[in-house]
């Protein structure tokens, strides 16, 4: 009969051994080649690996505590104090260190000038259930958002308005792709992330007891009118062309319309979504 109060020793944390500094020097270097590849969704996809260009990129991921596979330098500014600190990091975390020449950040990043430092991290998202939804939450969710700006100032936004995620229903944009990446200024390290099918958010919608508001061309309650702050809130933005699907749409608490003075028919969803979230924390701060 097993003894239930004995306890087994706890598992140490797996170590990985430090990683290697080496020197490529032609675009052509299968491992550069296999780098490169990651622009492309379908590599991504299959090896759940993405670039983040920029050392302070690297950094915010690094401090997030991302995992990284492996730190690509130039080895004309390898001497730097900043960039040297950097890579003697990887290199303890168990990470490949690659000194490069201009040709070869060239190539990575597809700029004509690159920066001194590429990171490639593993892609990590969280399940909708462990996203905090605690009384004045606020987190966005996107419906099929297309642009890789859009999601990436999006990100950005959200994490500077204090949201505690950013949910991607359907067929969305890669969030890892390097546009998105770049347009969230480090924000896609710092915000949690989930991504569900339409038909399993609207499972879950069931079981949400907070205040689901969507915008929508024909909505007929202005966005400063809803009591964001009272219980969880979160914010449905619709697709950039087409807006909210219908089963979204019918799904909401209610649905709201940003006024507009002008001629424009619309907003962007980048900015559409800045100014629902800072006013739904507005009135959950009791601003």
């Amino acid at each position: 009969m097993p003894d239930n109060h004995s306890k087994s020793a706890p598992k140490k944390p797996e170590t990985r051994a430090p990683g290697r500094v080496k020197a490529v020097t032609s675009p052509a270097n299968p491992i550069v080649k296999d780098i490169r590849a990651l622009a492309q969704k379908r590599h991504r996809e299959e090896t759940g690996l993405f670039l983040a260009e920029g050392l302070k990129l690297v950094i915010d991921a690094l401090d997030a505590g991302w995992e990284i596979e492996t730190l690509v330098i130039s080895k004309a500014e390898a001497g730097g104090e900043l960039l040297g600190k950097v890579a003697a990091r990887t290199v303890a975390l168990g990470a490949d260190v690659l000194e490069g020449n201009n040709k070869v950040l060239q190539a990575i990043t597809r700029k004509d000038n690159p920066q001194n430092a590429v990171g490639i991290f593993r892609q990590k998202t969280v399940p909708i259930e462990r996203i905090a939804f605690g009384s004045g939450d606020v987190v966005v969710a996107l419906d099929r958002v297309r642009d890789p700006g859009n999601l990436g100032t999006i990100l950005r936004t959200a994490d500077a308005a204090g949201a505690k995620g950013v949910v991607l229903i359907g067929d969305t944009v890669d969030p890892f792709s390097l546009e998105a990446v770049r347009a969230t200024m480090g924000s896609v390290f710092s915000m949690p992330l989930a991504r569900i099918s339409e038909a399993d958010f609207l499972a879950w919608r069931k079981g949400f007891r907070g205040l689901l508001a969507g915008t929508h061309m024909s909505g007929a309650v202005d966005y400063r009118e809803p009591a964001y702050g009272d219980k969880p809130t979160m914010l449905l933005m619709g697709n950039e062309q087409a807006g909210l699907g219908d089963a979204l749409a019918g799904t909401c608490d209610v649905l709201v319309r940003i006024p507009q003075a002008g001629r424009a028919d619309s907003l962007n969803l980048a900015i559409a979504t800045g100014v629902m979230l800072f006013e739904a924390r507005r009135k959950a701060l009791k601003l």
